[in-house]
């Protein structure tokens, strides 16, 4: 009974050492890595796309959170962070609930390829160029003529470049009507 035991305690440590492997590894191939951004880029950012109380946000990879609520407490936007990985979807959303945010921002646990981004006015991304490159043409199919794309460090070749901050190498494009 005692091999037994010791069995299945090794083989949840096991499962437990792979899944925190995968929970690790599985955004970076999905997405991007998460690297927090600064107070200050962040409030760039958001200046830069103009957001503001009329504005759907949604934040691509939100990781902490940090960004769409930004967007809704200093810019009264709405807005919808998309989060692949479950701890970071639990921490947002404790916060957001912390914050008394919850009328107004949300945390989607999943994979930003599967979102329906037609309702937003403002997408934000801050992953990298392999992860860019293949969302331009779902940015072109469901955004709205007028939609807003502001990028962190990588860019989209392909869509319309409207204003840059080199400095902090941001990033804003729009879907030309």
């Amino acid at each position: 009974m005692d091999r037994e035991r010791r069995w299945f305690s090794r083989g949840w440590l096991r499962l437990l050492a792979v899944g925190l492997g995968l929970s690790v590894l599985w955004p970076r191939l999905r997405g991007a890595p998460w690297l927090p951004m600064r107070k200050r880029a962040v409030h760039k950012l958001l200046a830069l796309a103009e957001v503001g109380p009329d504005d759907r946000v949604y934040d691509l990879g939100c990781g902490d959170g940090r960004l769409i609520i930004a967007a809704a407490r200093r810019y009264g936007a709405r807005a919808v962070g998309v989060e692949i990985h479950p701890l970071r979807v639990l921490w947002c959303r404790a916060l957001i609930a912390l914050l008394g945010l919850r009328d107004r921002v949300r945390v989607v646990w999943g994979d930003l390829f599967s979102q329906d981004l037609s309702d937003a006015s403002v997408v934000i991304c801050y992953l990298l160029q392999r992860t860019n490159n293949k969302l331009e043409t779902k940015f072109r199919q469901e955004l709205a003529p007028g939609a807003r794309v502001i990028s962190k460090r990588f860019t989209f070749p392909g869509l319309h470049l409207v204003r840059q901050d080199e400095k902090e190498k941001l990033y804003l494009y729009d879907l030309e009507s």
